[in-house]
């Protein structure tokens, strides 16, 4: 009885064509082209065939161990510092580190296949994919910045639970403004974007959700400019706000906050830094290091970003502004507060004036009527109610409310005042 071969398909090729040689069917020349071969490795192929047959088809690798296999001592030195220091890092940026930091000379996939074996790393399965229409990337650096916010635990609880506003350029993936702030506020989308206007300049258009920053979502709002503060701020510089239909449409700053909340949270560990001043003062290095890795180059050289000119005064467009009409007494309300008007001309001028009331981040409040400010004092303040806050806010809300709650002190005359003095007197 003959012994078995186990071949593979390519080598039932080979033993086909050479069968077709011995009955000179086919010849050298053109079997080499059909095996897509020289004809010099044919012949080769060809006398081994005649002094062995089929066995000497079968490649004499098989069953051996590769030559480019890593030492014992590199696998027990991987395992060693991945268990040690980046026990939950992904193979890509575990592979980084040891490069980078630990000088070890090894592929990605070397490193996946070994936390695969130690179980530190566990595949996952494809999911099946959705089709959505594709959208090609704009030519400009600049022509379209996609902008969103990412609440997560991003110092893995050595503070609060923050949120990171994200900035990406279509044209190239590029990173242009990372800003962790402790909620989503009109306020904290000023700050980032005061900050990417002082390093890029303007965008052509900013692309975002449809949240309530961004867009007015009442369905029939009859009072009002239809504008949100950014919003208005935006069409002062003369920046354009798309609002996305899902989170797909604007799907690169969506897939981003997946990378940063594996990436930048262990960088983050790694740098020990744990509140939000450390955090946004490394941010920039963190871009610079990401931009280099992953962006890709625009369709087109030119820049869409312009300059900021000096008649924008960004001090005052970055404020909450809304208009108030001055009654007879020169007063007026906003945000529950009545303000009385202190002027030394003539009354009569600034009735049913519309006066521009502006409020800065720290509560700051400007009253200007024809570009000039006006002197106020506080009149009265009426007892807050309850007012509707978006589902990203409760929290910072709750903590408002915290730090604004003052403790229970009963009055002098309470008869929890008189315990002690009762209980001395009757000793």
């Amino acid at each position: 009885m003959s012994d078995l071969l186990n071949m593979s398909t390519q080598e039932l090729t080979r033993v086909e064509i050479m069968q077709r040689l011995k009955a000179k069917s086919l010849t050298q020349l053109e079997a080499a082209r059909r095996l897509g071969l020289s004809v010099r490795q044919v012949k080769r192929l060809w006398r081994r065939y005649q002094r062995q047959g089929a066995a000497g088809l079968v490649s004499e690798k098989r069953g051996r161990p590769s030559h480019h296999q890593l030492a014992p001592e590199v696998k027990a030195q991987t395992l060693s510092l991945i268990r040690s220091r980046y026990p939950d890092f992904g193979p890509t940026l575990a592979h980084e580190k040891l490069s980078e930091v630990h000088r070890l000379r090894l592929s990605v996939e070397a490193v996946r296949q070994l936390m695969i074996q130690d179980e530190l790393w566990h595949p996952k399965r494809a999911k099946r994919p959705v089709i959505h229409q594709m959208r090609e990337r704009r030519p400009c650096l600049g022509e379209l910045v996609q902008i969103d916010g990412s609440p997560f635990d991003w110092f893995e609880g050595r503070a609060p639970t923050c949120s990171l506003l994200v900035f990406i350029d279509d044209a190239t993936g590029r990173l242009l403004e990372l800003y962790f702030t402790p909620s989503e506020t009109t306020f904290s989308y000023f700050a980032a974007t005061r900050r990417y206007l002082d390093r890029y300049g303007k965008p052509l258009a900013f692309y975002s959700d449809k949240h309530g920053i961004f867009r007015v979502n009442a369905a029939q709002a009859v009072s009002g400019t239809g504008l949100t503060q950014f919003g208005r701020a935006m069409t002062e510089l003369g920046i354009e706000i798309i609002c996305a239909n899902t989170p797909q449409a604007k799907g690169r700053v969506e897939r981003v906050h997946q990378t940063l909340q594996d990436r930048l949270v262990k960088e983050l560990r790694l740098r020990g830094l744990s509140n939000l001043e450390c955090a946004n003062a490394y941010a920039p290095e963190f871009m610079q290091d990401f931009n280099a890795r992953f962006a890709v180059l625009p369709a087109s050289p030119h820049e869409a970003h312009r300059p900021v000119w000096p008649t924008e005064n960004l001090e005052r467009i970055f404020t909450l502004q809304t208009s108030r009409s001055v009654s007879k007494n020169l007063t007026l309300q906003y945000h529950k507060v009545v303000y009385q008007i202190q002027t030394p001309r003539a009354g009569y001028a600034l009735r049913q004036a519309q006066v521009r009331v502006r409020e800065d981040a720290q509560g700051q409040i400007t009253l200007e009527y024809k570009g000039r400010s006006l002197p106020y004092t506080l009149y009265h303040t009426q007892e807050r109610q309850a007012e509707v806050t978006p589902s990203k806010l409760i929290a910072p809300a709750l903590q408002a409310a915290k730090t604004e709650r003052k403790p229970y002190g009963p009055p002098a005359h309470h008869p929890w005042r008189q315990y002690g003095s009762r209980l001395s007197s009757t000793r």
